[in-house]
């Protein structure tokens, strides 16, 4: 089938005419683990644990950083001073109180009768979308959270009110197919497509009638998921449906839709969610290094675990307790929290986040701030210990100073206002535009999006194509290691290694030959310019 109805010849290359086709090298590649290197479609089951240590979920890995600072602390104190277990119970109880806290509140809720919850203020929006008008109905794609009871907890659009019957059918849905030993995964109608991702006591279904496949869709799903778990962690969401099967969930997260409609709309610009990778500012290695260290030598706290800037959705620079990785879905998670967070703009700001794939039974506690007027430079340092803000502003100030000292903080503004860079750079003529992703370190880069992508719906139509790109080369069934599609206004070559995934944008006239000559000349670009487009180096506390 050709991608947006275009007429096209579809091939896949063997290895007699690969030509100059080589992957001696992925550009990007590091042996230091930066992020926690992750597959597009991977199975999602990395919980966070250090270097492959059996640990016990139900701890969770802010349980053992807890217990082994203590122990650090402990084993550093002078032997004559006398211990006792009881500091290690503090610090369990204070990193874990924040959602015992949470679930105490639901416990106390639900000892009252159910009562209609109060809308927010997005709910009360006379532009709200009803979904009786062909506006909802023509939208291009929906997701809809409910519980296992068929409680409505989110919509993408329309109000969550009037969708009751349509989500109790989805519920029915599922605990049919539920009943018969079985479970429901996608359904097609037409020209949509319904895809369902059933978690524990929640049902996420996502209906698109676009080029997303049953697994993109899935892992958008994941996603959103990953995004009630951020705000309730799983532990408290497991307590509240235990004490109430039929609780109303919209109670907890009001003032969170703006989490969710963010993130909505990210996956819909944004390549690296598709990816499953992050994209670095791009910055002179040197310039990076400073940064870094800035944050090493001013930010020595005992429970900080994670360090890093963000500016404009890409990531700066990343600093690592030992033996602790921040998964990509993860960092996408704290750049969503940033994205859609106006209020942290005003001042510094103290909030927790539970990070799923690093520990989904409890929170970090985030100290955010802005380091430069145009609030554009973002310092995030996340920490088990949810009495150190004053502490992490002290260092954040320091941080700040010493970036400010040696033009640091500067070459990040400079590098934002450049945006990225053209591919015209890569001196390539036929190639219009691409994605590259190294997969040992997670990370991504792509140029400017220019013409003739440069309106909306070219951009669309872009990123459409490289969600069919994507899918025939990560199809479970016939996965493909090259894929050359020849469409009626471009040319797309897929390219997967054990190093990079490549997917590139050529003009329609380019012949296969020429692609893979274009892209043989593509990575040794990206090579010759890895240490600006990518972190190489793990840096840890």
């Amino acid at each position: 089938m050709a991608a947006h109805g275009e007429a096209d010849q579809l091939g896949t290359t063997s290895d007699s005419d690969q030509g100059e086709l080589n992957e001696t090298e992925a550009p990007g590649k590091s042996e230091d683990h930066i992020l926690f290197a992750s597959d597009s479609f991977d199975d999602l089951t990395y919980d966070g644990l250090a270097d492959g240590d059996q640990q016990s979920v139900q701890k969770g890995t802010i349980h053992a950083i807890v217990r082994q600072t203590s122990h650090d602390s402990r084993s550093n104190t002078p032997n004559n001073v006398d211990h006792d277990s009881s500091e290690v119970s503090a610090g369990e109880e204070s990193v874990e109180e924040t959602a015992e806290t949470q679930g105490q509140s639901v416990s106390n809720a639900t000892e009252k009768e159910d009562v209609v919850p109060q809308l927010s203020v997005s709910q009360l929006s006379l532009d709200e979308e009803d979904v009786n008008t062909p506006e909802w109905k023509n939208q291009k794609k929906h997701v809809f959270i409910l519980s296992e009871s068929g409680k409505p907890v989110y919509s993408r659009h329309g109000k969550e009110d009037k969708l009751v019957t349509i989500m109790g059918v989805m519920q029915a849905l599922v605990s049919f197919v539920q009943d018969a030993k079985d479970s429901i995964r996608s359904i097609v109608a037409g020209h949509h497509k319904f895809v369902f991702l059933v978690r524990d006591h929640l049902i996420l279904v996502g209906v698109t009638r676009g080029m997303d496949s049953t697994q993109q869709m899935l892992l958008q799903l994941m996603y959103v998921y990953n995004q009630v778990i951020s705000v309730l962690t799983h532990s408290a969401l497991s307590k509240i449906f235990k004490q109430r099967r039929n609780y109303d969930l919209r109670r907890l997260l009001t003032g969170a839709e703006k989490f969710f409609d963010n993130l909505l709309n990210l996956m819909d610009t944004e390549p690296g969610l598709l990816l499953t990778a992050v994209r670095c500012l791009p910055l002179d290695s040197a310039v990076r290094d400073i940064i870094a260290q800035s944050i090493v030598q001013n930010a020595k706290v005992k429970d900080l675990v994670f360090a890093l800037i963000i500016a404009k959705n890409q990531l700066v620079t990343l600093v690592r307790m030992k033996k602790y990785y921040l998964h990509p879905m993860d960092l996408h998670l704290v750049i969503n929290l940033v994205n859609a967070s106006e209020s942290f703009k005003e001042a510094e700001s103290w909030t927790p986040i539970c990070l799923p794939k690093f520990d989904a039974s409890g929170f970090l506690q985030a100290h955010v701030s802005y380091l430069d007027n145009d609030c554009e430079v973002c310092l995030l340092l996340l920490s088990v210990d949810r009495d150190s803000f004053f502490t992490l502003s002290e260092a954040k100030d320091k941080i700040k100073n010493r970036l400010v000292r040696y033009n640091a903080l500067q070459a990040i503004n400079s590098s934002i206002r450049r945006h990225s860079y053209s591919t015209q750079q890569c001196g390539i003529p036929d190639l219009r535009h691409f994605l590259y992703k190294a997969r040992s370190t997670a990370q991504y880069t792509s140029p400017e999006l220019e013409a003739p992508y440069g309106s909306q719906e070219e951009q669309e139509r872009l990123f459409g194509m490289y969600h069919y790109l994507h899918h025939r080369i990560h199809t479970s069934g016939r996965p493909l290691k090259i894929l050359f599609h020849v469409g009626q206004y471009e040319t797309l070559l897929g390219w997967v290694t054990q190093g990079f995934e490549l997917y590139a944008v050529f003009g329609p006239l380019i012949t296969k030959t020429g692609a893979i000559h274009a892209v043989n000349k593509l990575l040794r670009w990206i090579k010759r310019e890895e240490d600006r487009l990518f972190i190489l180096n793990s840096v840890t506390f």
